[in-house]
């Protein structure tokens, strides 16, 4: 069994990886002169991220590396609850500290400006394509709900074995190239917050929306699977063990 205090390291490192490149992908390269890899671009970094992570330490901590991840796991009995919190704070941490990074590398560049939003997600005015807040809270919800339906049946124990991270990290991707003209896509509340925290203002006022909808597709997504799969299953990470 690895000690709580390695995996939730694992956890931090993890989620820093994920915001510091998909989060850098965006800030960074998305429109940049002429060669710019744009919104497409943006997705599978966020994938790739997800899936070189998924490799790395899935074994140790299960690569969560997301607070709704963890919080839908355990509705699909595949994580205890005494690990949230401390799952939760390394993962939100490690967002926080890869957009402090981010942030410092890219105020370097003549002309960067906050007010571009920093890779933040947003409802209404501040959607990328003005989406109502009541349309991005769902695209949130059904879209989280999915991702962890994808999480829960590639790491069944009857699935195909050493495949789950490529599954996922895709599956991520095609959730970006859905939603980023809706809410630059969260799913995932400590990407939202690690950027929102350096934007404050609306970016801070907005963030209740990519906790709340993207935990409550977690539970819906868990509480799915738990169902249509049935049978005891291993954690997650006792799954990528093998």
């Amino acid at each position: 069994m690895v000690p709580l205090s390695k995996r939730v390291a694992a956890e931090f490192f993890g989620t820093f990886w994920l915001v510091f490149g998909g989060c850098g992908a965006a800030v960074v390269a998305a429109a940049y002169p002429q060669l710019g890899i744009g919104f497409v671009g943006v997705a599978f970094a966020f994938g790739l991220t997800l899936l070189t992570m998924a490799f790395a330490i899935g074994h140790i901590s299960g690569c969560h590396i997301n607070p709704a991840v963890t919080i839908g796991l355990y509705a699909g009995k595949r994580f205890p609850a005494s690990e949230i919190v401390p799952y939760i704070v390394a993962q939100v941490i490690g967002g926080i500290c890869a957009s402090g990074v981010l942030y410092i590398i890219a105020k370097g560049k003549e002309g960067f400006t906050l007010a571009n939003g920093f890779a933040s997600n947003g409802y209404a005015a501040h959607s990328p394509d003005h989406y109502s807040l009541a349309s991005c809270f769902i695209a949130e919800v059904v879209l989280t709900a999915f991702f962890l339906f994808v999480i829960h049946g590639s790491t069944d124990d009857r699935a195909p074995k050493g495949f789950a991270p490529i599954a996922i990290g895709l599956c991520l991707t095609l959730i970006h190239l859905i939603s980023i003209p809706i809410t630059n896509t969260s799913v995932n509340p400590a990407r939202s917050t690690g950027p929102a925290l350096f934007v404050g203002g609306w970016a801070t006022h907005q963030l209740w929306l990519f906790w709340v909808a993207p935990i409550v597709g977690a539970i819906i997504g868990g509480l799915v699977a738990r169902a249509l799969f049935g049978t005891p299953q291993p954690t997650l990470r006792e799954e990528m063990s093998k």
